[in-house]
């Protein structure tokens, strides 16, 4: 399975990211200077790896990142100013014209632009003065995986090059082995998955930097298994989705060592005491994880502003074999295409 295989490259293409590209990145990092804001355009996987941006730029840098809507600038033709942003377009193939329109406008207005992409020759590509190429290789199943990763490590690696932070580099040399340790668990991931083979909706929490897991994860029960998975913040889900849980209801949750640990641990008790939800844990604390049915234990000592490059991948590994058990063939999800091409 193509999918499956490409789970399995994320060790490598996160090393050689960062291994090979240390250089660029404080290259590319003096160049544009620390921008005063910046404007992402995204859409779908891509998006959600904008999500994690806006909180490793904003927190590790203080830079206020705002998330475009590409529709002002495609189809009302209506831009708002960002002369005085870094624009950055974040795709696997540089090919929607809407984030295309993005950086048109953006360049237009004298706009540094930047953009992420797996296929350095796109339009999006040439369009930027500057290009990222996270070089995953080709990725041949519909949904995205090594891409989100590659796109996070590069988000990170940017992120510490503004900073000029030399511990950075030891703490991103964590992350391949960490995934690697995920990895080598499939057969406990696979186990869980044949529980909730009957499961046809659910929710997903996370906050901070591990909102952009729980928006991914909940994409990846969609797009391949077919579930109607919706992902919150843990806090807003506290101001009312919390009414659709009752005995049983399936709740997923990513909750590593962090700033928000502390709420996220009294929700989840909550939610398996006063609820009986069904839940299913991703965190590195032995001492949680005792309060949920499918417990996943994260390696340790990977940094929060960090962990979405781990956390993603118990989820991704649990999506695919999901959507195994289910019948379906998680290469060709029904309706996709390898790329989209909105407007």
């Amino acid at each position: 399975m193509a999918l499956r295989d490409e789970i399995f490259e994320q060790t490598d293409v996160l090393s050689r990211i960062f291994s090979d590209q240390e250089e660029f990145f404080a290259s590319l990092a003096a160049e544009i200077g620390c921008p005063k804001g910046v404007f992402i355009a995204a859409r779908g996987t891509s998006d959600n790896a904008a999500r994690y941006a806006k909180y490793a730029w904003g927190a590790r840098n203080n830079i206020p990142v705002t998330l475009a809507a590409p529709s002002l600038f495609s189809v009302y033709q209506k831009p708002p100013r960002i002369r005085d942003m870094l624009v950055v377009g974040i795709s696997q193939s540089g090919e929607s014209p809407d984030l295309l329109a993005v950086l048109e406008e953006a360049n237009r207005q004298g706009s540094i632009t930047l953009v992420i992409t797996n296929q350095p020759q796109s339009p999006l590509a040439d369009e930027a003065n500057h290009v990222i190429n996270i070089s995953a290789g080709p990725e041949l199943a519909v949904a995205a995986t090594k891409s989100y990763t590659g796109q996070l490590a590069a988000i990170a690696m940017l992120s510490a090059a503004w900073e000029e932070d030399q511990d950075c580099k030891k703490e991103l040399e964590k992350i391949p082995p960490a995934i690697a340790d995920v990895l080598s668990r499939e057969s406990q991931i696979k186990d869980y998955a044949t529980r909730y083979r009957d499961m046809n909706q659910c929710v997903v929490l996370g906050r901070g930097y591990n909102y952009a897991t729980a928006y991914e994860w909940s994409l990846k029960m969609k797009e391949l298994a077919y579930v109607v998975a919706n992902p919150y913040s843990s806090a807003d889900f506290q101001h009312g989705p919390i009414a659709l849980v009752t005995g049983g209801f399936p709740v997923f949750a990513v909750a590593p060592s962090g700033k928000v640990l502390q709420e996220l641990s009294e929700l989840i008790s909550r939610l398996k005491e006063n609820l009986q939800a069904k839940i299913f844990l991703v965190s590195d604390r032995p001492g949680l994880l005792k309060e949920a049915d499918c417990p996943f234990l994260l390696p340790q000592g990977i940094p929060e502003w960090l962990s979405p490059l781990v956390t993603i991948v118990p989820a991704q590994l649990f999506s695919y074999h999901l959507t195994v058990v289910k019948g379906y063939d998680p290469d060709t999800p029904r309706g996709l295409t390898k790329v989209t091409r909105t407007r």
